[in-house]
């Protein structure tokens, strides 16, 4: 089997290409190719790296000429950044997955017993305000953000693309995944991460929006599970439906703050500063805060059930401190 790790450069990325690495795919090996504009310096055994954009010209096209078995699309700019720049978002986070899957189809069409897993990191940025006290798998996606809307186009594609048989494809909105480690990104929610993993590695930590804030949460560990369930699953079972809200954890601020008290102790909490910014603010007030995701539940996937335990997550997997 052969899969391919679009963004295969990232933190997430870097995580899977590590399990299947060590456990394959449904109980076969895999040849693991990853694609991204950098890579850590650590390299993983027996996985090929590719530098490039997925954006620059005829590079989706050159990846879809493997004819990977399974291709994760992990490949995107963040949140905040796609905000700041207006068309480095749609360049980045639209064009290419529409170039992908063109290259995908001829693929498909010169030898039709080729129809790819495809595995999409969609977003709960789909959908936009105003929002219900639980967001059901029936709530509609209309999205207040450019990436959030990128995000939904995409999945739109991948629906499309699968419905006429090119691909076999699965959008799965993830999320936000916490505590990632590393350092901060460009991305409006790296706050959440932050405010844990600073204070734990003794560093001071930024809170730029109120305790009260509500938000969706999955770890790191649950994000490679999420991946790799869905490039397995029967989707006959979707029926049709093909962007999954996936498990997660609904928790204040303050509650992630208490966790980590719990955890921990105060003089670690002592590090987290409150500085209120009004653009991050407006940012996180326009997303969802809570789920009722039951298909995804459903059909397999799981993730933790309470923030104490994400917390706990990356004390385990990155720090080696279990508690």
């Amino acid at each position: 089997m052969r899969a391919l790790i679009l963004g295969g450069g990232g933190m997430v990325g870097q995580k899977l290409a590590r399990h299947i690495a060590a456990n394959g795919l449904n109980g076969e090996q895999v040849d693991i190719t990853l694609h991204d504009i950098a890579f850590p310096s650590t390299e993983i055994t027996g996985a090929t790296q590719i530098k490039g954009s997925i954006a620059d010209a005829g590079t989706p096209e050159t990846l879809a000429k493997t004819k990977p078995d399974v291709i994760f699309h992990l490949a995107s700019i963040v949140s905040g950044e796609a905000e700041a720049d207006f068309a480095k978002g749609w360049a980045i986070n639209m064009h290419p997955t529409w170039a992908l899957l063109e290259a995908l189809r001829a693929e498909h069409e010169a030898d039709p017993s080729y129809r790819p897993r495809v595995v999409f990191t969609s977003s709960i940025a789909v959908f936009g305000g105003p929002y219900p006290d639980k967001i059901s798998d029936e709530f509609l996606s209309a999205p207040q953000t450019s990436y959030g809307a990128q995000k939904a186009i995409c999945e739109m594609l991948i629906s499309d693309f699968s419905r006429k048989g090119f691909i076999d494809g699965i959008s799965i909105r993830l999320p936000t995944i916490c505590v990632r480690p590393g350092k901060p990104n460009a991305a409006a929610s790296s706050f959440f991460s932050g405010i844990i993993r600073e204070p734990l590695n003794g560093q001071e930590a930024i809170l730029p929006v109120a305790d009260t804030t509500r938000h969706w949460h999955a770890s790191p560990r649950s994000a490679t599970g999420f991946l790799t369930h869905a490039a397995t699953l029967d989707t006959d079972r979707l029926q049709n439906r093909r962007a999954l809200n996936l498990p997660g954890v609904s928790c204040t601020v303050a509650e992630q703050i208490e966790a980590l008290r719990d955890l921990v102790g105060n003089d670690v909490v002592k590090l987290i500063k409150h500085q209120p910014d009004p653009v991050i603010q407006k940012i996180v007030e326009g997303w969802p805060r809570n789920f009722a995701p039951e298909r995804a539940l459903a059909l397999g996937f799981k993730a933790e059930g309470s923030f104490k335990e994400i917390i706990q997550v990356y004390l385990d997997d990155e720090l080696k401190r279990p508690t």
